[in-house]
């Protein structure tokens, strides 16, 4: 028998719910994407130049927003254990 410790229900409920918010966020940059390549496509009525914008941030919010949050929710567990 090995005296492993019991899993903790907050922090679990902790990770569900930054699990949630991080794949909130790559679905919103997903949906700004489609609606900035809409906009550059003239699809959708707006000036080229926001639509490029757009697409641009919905990119960059894709790839790497969820890394930098992520990031955010590790240093604050880090900040929460000293």
């Amino acid at each position: 028998m090995t005296d492993a410790p019991l899993p903790d229900p907050k922090a679990e409920e902790h990770a569900g719910k930054r699990f949630i918010l991080i794949n909130a966020m790559r679905l919103a940059s997903l949906a700004v994407l489609m609606i900035g390549i809409a906009g550059a496509q003239n699809a959708v009525d707006m000036p080229y130049a926001m639509s490029v914008l757009l697409a641009l941030g919905g990119f960059l919010g894709f790839f790497f927003g969820p890394y930098y949050l992520a990031k955010h929710y590790k240093s604050q567990d880090d900040k929460g254990q000293k």
